[in-house]
């Protein structure tokens, strides 16, 4: 208990006279705060993309793939591949047969409303069943496209990132004219970063005769994939890979998830070394002007232990001052931010909003805290070594 007292003593003078070295302070919490806005703030495109690329995908709905492919554009399937897909068991049955949607993937140019520069938009051909196979479509504007027209309907997020993607519009894309019938929207999720069209048209477009590249089915349940699976890859005719629409998904948005994180780690540490040197700076400061005094309380019976948690919770109260500020600037800055980058799995941009959560916050404090810990650490172990006839040598 005496300890603990001497230690409480210490500690509350000490941060009571942190209004004297004001200055010295506010560049120390500067300094954590910008390391902290900056780490939240990139890790917020990761956790943004990821939550993009997870939303709308369900466990009930699985892709089909050409075996070997790692993505859709890479993928190959003929007609009579695709319909013995989708007679397989495990599938379920809607009013029309099988729900399920035989799909073509390309990409086409459109130019970004921010930079009038092009982005590799994606344009997927569909069948009927695809509105089925993803129940969270919804036409907000417009209508859907009509069977055997040059009609698409763009995503909401597209619409709002790329210029020419309002209803009404007209577009040359491949050697065909397309006309935009309808927006909609898919949960904000990676579907509304495309256009649609009918797979029939986009076929002859593209010079694909009746090729496809995936078929995505919705099963009869959560427990079907393993039926539905089993039977494909047990078929002589077929060569397929066979996945949940949910892990297809996650898998696509891990190249650009973890070489944002390896950047943005960098960059945080670069930036807090500076960071840990201004705290060091400021930590060293306020032992020096405090070293007589530090130096009177160990003469009176003070132990050191307590004199170096006062200067160690100092430093942690600064960094933790800093982590909360530039928590909220990355919050408010950067959260809900919209934007567009490259899929680099199907080469293809994704719009999504930066998404800074409770998670990352919390992160972004810890990280304030270690630099905290790493900049007063020092000074506090040098302030219970100075010997108390050379710090009481200026009174």
């Amino acid at each position: 208990m005496h300890w603990l007292e001497q230690t409480l003593a210490v500690t509350l003078v000490n941060l009571r006279s942190l209004g004297q070295r004001l200055g010295s302070s506010s560049v120390a919490v500067a300094g954590f705060a910008g390391v902290v806005a900056v780490f939240v703030a990139v890790l917020s495109i990761a956790e943004g993309f990821r939550q993009v690329m997870e939303r709308g995908a369900s466990p009930l709905t699985a892709i089909v793939l050409r075996a070997g492919s790692d993505t859709e554009m890479s993928s190959g399937l003929e007609r009579d591949e695709t319909r013995i897909i989708k007679d397989a068991p495990g599938v379920a049955q809607g009013p029309d047969g099988a729900v399920a949607s035989a799909e073509l993937f390309v990409v086409v140019d459109v130019p970004k409303r921010a930079t009038g520069t092009d982005a590799n938009v994606p344009l997927r051909g569909v069948e009927p069943g695809a509105f089925a196979v993803r129940p969270v479509i919804e036409i907000v504007e417009g209508r859907r496209f009509r069977e055997g027209r040059n009609e698409v309907i763009a995503g909401r997020a597209a619409a709002r990132e790329f210029a020419g993607l309002e209803v009404g519009n007209r577009l040359e894309w491949g050697e065909n004219a397309w006309e935009v019938v309808g927006i909609f929207t898919a949960n904000d999720s990676i579907y509304e970063s495309e256009v649609w069209t009918d797979a029939r048209v986009l076929q002859p477009a593209y010079r694909r005769g009746s090729s496809f590249q995936s078929v995505y089915v919705r099963l009869e349940s959560v427990d079907a994939f393993a039926r539905f699976k089993d039977a494909l890859t047990a078929d002589p005719r077929l060569e397929v890979k066979v996945l949940r629409e949910d892990e297809y998904y996650l898998a696509q948005s891990e190249v650009l998830r973890d070489l944002i994180r390896i950047l943005g780690n960098l960059v945080a540490i670069l930036m807090a070394v500076g960071a840990t040197f201004g705290a060091l700076n400021t930590m060293y400061s306020a032992v020096a002007a405090r070293s007589r005094e530090i130096a009177t309380l160990r003469a009176l019976g003070f132990h050191g232990g307590p004199v170096l948690v006062s200067v160690m919770a100092e430093s942690l109260l600064l960094a933790l001052v800093g982590g909360l500020v530039g928590g909220g600037l990355a919050w408010v800055v950067a959260d809900g931010y919209q934007t567009a980058t490259m899929n680099w799995q199907s080469f293809s941009q994704v719009a999504f909003s930066l998404t800074v959560t409770p998670g990352l916050l919390a992160s972004g404090i810890v990280y304030a805290l270690a630099m905290g810990f790493a900049g007063g650490i020092f000074p506090a172990v040098r302030a219970i070594r100075t010997p108390i006839v050379v710090a009481l040598r200026g009174l």
